[in-house]
């Protein structure tokens, strides 16, 4: 195996945000009149606005009430609970061990593009992110492969030499889709059993930090 890419997820994956998100969407529907219970929101975070407003409400984000939706849900998120978010142990030094292998740190989130800058310094990893592929730059958010396959196309680095961290279900079809392997976090709040398909699950970046050296990250420099 070559390993040259090493592409992260970003929420529940290198900052503890996933709750949060939940919340803002529970908050901005709460606003326009539908009360939404955080218990039906919190399954769909992971996926962008794109797959979670039809889910959860039957509107289509890219229409005019969609849009205003989107909107509201990106303020509320940053007036209310960006503040508070915290970046899940180990996570800096996990990106730093990657750089340090000489692997590019590629980042592919269903984020736009001025909330993941907050959302990386969040995680305390915004000066150390090479490429980055966004919400901005994919039609079609996860479980399908757009962001991953824009991720790839961005760094130059082909999909058998990169492996994917992430910690929905969504995060593992989008590899998945897009050719790539995937380790898989606990810390977005799923289990064993909806992570299957990835080729490694551990709790967190700090976890896999302990087991760097078997994991299919440090397996590329035997």
């Amino acid at each position: 195996m070559s390993l040259k890419g090493v592409i992260f997820d970003v929420d529940g994956t290198l900052v503890d945000s996933n709750d949060a998100h939940a919340q803002s969407w529970v908050d901005t529907f709460a606003e326009s009149g539908r009360e939404m219970p955080f218990e039906v929101v919190r399954p769909l975070i992971g996926m962008g606005a794109d797959k979670l407003l039809p889910k959860a409400i039957g509107i289509r984000h890219d229409s005019e009430q969609g849009k205003k939706l989107v909107k509201r849900r990106s303020e509320i998120f940053r007036e209310r609970y960006l503040s508070r978010l915290r970046p899940l142990a180990g996570a800096r030094a996990l990106v730093l061990r990657v750089r340090e292998d000489g692997l590019k740190a590629i980042v592919a989130t269903s984020a736009k593009d001025k909330e993941l800058k907050e959302l990386l310094r969040a995680a305390e990893v915004e000066d150390l992110m090479e490429e980055k592929a966004t919400a901005s730059d994919a039609k079609r958010s996860k479980p399908d492969p757009d962001i991953v396959e824009a991720a790839i196309e961005e760094s130059g680095v082909s999909p058998s030499d990169a492996v994917m961290i992430g910690d929905t279900p969504y995060d593992v079809e989008a590899a998945t889709k897009a050719g790539v392997r995937i380790i898989a976090f606990r810390s977005g709040g799923w289990d064993d059993k909806n992570l299957k398909g990835a080729a490694g699950i551990y709790d967190g970046p700090a976890a896999l930090l302990t087991h760097y050296d078997a994991s299919l990250l440090g397996r590329n420099h035997r």
